[in-house]
């Protein structure tokens, strides 16, 4: 469903997953914080597309919750909320994103660089779910993975709404593959996304 073109390697669940439980709760946590603000910041962003704010203002609160629940589940395991971390995966991902080819281009690639996270994210989660040996945390992944999918339909589905659906296909190929070459470098430590 999701079509990545580099799945995670299950060995990163056992080597930076099962070592580091706490930095992994706490970068999913900003995460889901990050995902809220930049739902917000697309209400901002374009006003005028009605439907995109309406679905926008739901997943801002949708990841809020998100936020919510795996700050909860820190706490629950005795850990603290540790501080943010740069996220090098999203910076390389924003590299992609089209400037100064028209508003049209550039609204595509908003759409698609939030779809790639979630999409990432879902697998991510899942790959999570299946491999670790905590299986409460094994539940609690596989309970947000599909939030993550619905999430990655969604902004593919904006970007199709509101522009030209095949060059929203034909661009999200090449975010396919420009993806696999960065997670690529970074999809290893106990990250999400890194």
């Amino acid at each position: 469903m999701l079509n990545l073109k580099l799945d995670t390697d299950p060995r990163w669940v056992k080597n930076a997953v099962e070592n580091n439980i706490e930095q992994i709760l706490t970068d999913h946590a900003y995460c889901e914080l990050k995902a809220a603000a930049t739902a917000a910041a697309y209400i901002v962003r374009y006003p005028e597309k009605e439907e995109l704010v309406d679905k926008m203002v739901a997943l801002s609160r949708e990841e809020m919750a998100h936020f919510d629940m795996v700050h909860k589940e820190i706490k629950r395991r005795g850990f603290v909320l540790g501080s943010q971390q740069k996220d090098d995966y999203v910076g390389y991902l924003m590299k992609f994103v089209r400037k100064g080819e028209g508003e049209e281009k550039k609204f595509i690639d908003n759409m698609l660089f939030a779809a790639m996270i979630e999409a990432r994210s879902c697998e991510r989660f899942k790959v999570i779910s299946d491999h670790i040996s905590d299986q409460p945390l094994a539940e609690f992944y596989r309970d947000l993975m599909a939030s993550e999918a619905r999430h990655y339909t969604l902004f593919i589905k904006l970007a199709k709404q509101y522009a030209d659906p095949a060059a929203v296909d034909q661009r999200w190929q090449e975010w396919l593959e420009y993806e696999k070459k960065v997670i690529g470098l970074f999809g290893k430590d106990e990250r999400i996304h890194g």
